[in-house]
């Protein structure tokens, strides 16, 4: 059965890993997928190819959903390619960037991580929800360090990703009666190339060891549990924020 047919979503940061992966799976269920990305065009291209190659539809848009003239220009390409309705909104875009301590931290850092991880949330939902109707779903990408604080370095990221959380239950209280659920997933130790930059392999062998499923999770898991909360599977499920993390760390 393909959960998504006739459906619209949109993805931010669908240029790779659990982007990606989130828009393969939601377009072998039928949606037609709009994948943003901000400067990886080639990953972009890469993802939408994977999606045509399997005869589905989708169209890559360049924006940097950090900025509001910038989503706007997202949902105005979503209109175009697709019409003015969406159903399934995956906010994925984020960013680590680099480990500061308190003492390294500048405003201009500041504005980066909180623009990319919690503004962009905040307007790109502000910006489609008037495109969604009852039986929409929006689905945040959060953390595990939204409620543990993160790795060393990382308490920007951390911040910004329980803003995230936080928003998820506020916007489920104010978008429920409309009949638009969100929810949030929050990613423990996953195989990207977020953990190749930023996580070394020492830390990323002690996390696992630690894990009770005694591996990284992969996107691709990521992507079937943000799959069921965009389907109707979950049509009694909004404000929730969803682990994923193999045992590591219980709500």
């Amino acid at each position: 059965m393909i959960k998504f047919n006739g459906k619209v979503a949109v993805v931010t940061g669908g240029s790779r890993d659990i982007g990606r992966a989130i828009s393969v799976k939601l377009a072998k269920e039928g949606a037609k997928v709009v994948v943003n990305y901000h400067s990886s065009e080639s990953g972009a291209k890469e993802t939408v190819d994977e999606i045509l190659s399997f005869g589905g539809m989708a169209i890559a848009v360049k924006a940097d959903v950090s900025k509001v003239d910038e989503i706007q220009l997202l949902k105005e390409k979503t209109v175009e390619a697709f019409g003015d309705k969406i159903d399934i909104l995956v906010n994925n875009a984020g960013g680590l960037f680099a480990r500061k301590t308190l003492q390294e931290l500048d405003e201009s850092f500041y504005n980066l991580v909180m623009g990319v991880n919690f503004k962009a949330t905040v307007f790109v939902m502000q910006a489609f929800e008037p495109l969604m109707g009852p039986g929409g779903s929006i689905i945040n990408l959060s953390s595990l360090a939204a409620r543990d604080g993160g790795g060393g370095g990382s308490s920007l990221y951390a911040s910004s990703k329980g803003a995230v959380t936080t928003f998820t239950r506020a916007m489920s209280k104010e978008l429920g009666p409309k009949g638009i659920r969100v929810n949030a997933v929050n990613p423990g130790m996953i195989a990207t190339t977020f953990h190749d930059t930023f996580t070394t392999d020492a830390v990323r062998e002690k996390v696992a060891g630690m894990t009770p499923l005694r591996r990284e999770g992969s996107a691709e898991e990521v992507a079937d549990l943000v799959c069921y909360l965009a389907s109707s599977d979950s049509s009694f499920i909004t404000g929730g924020n969803f682990d994923i993390n193999g045992g590591l760390a219980f709500s």
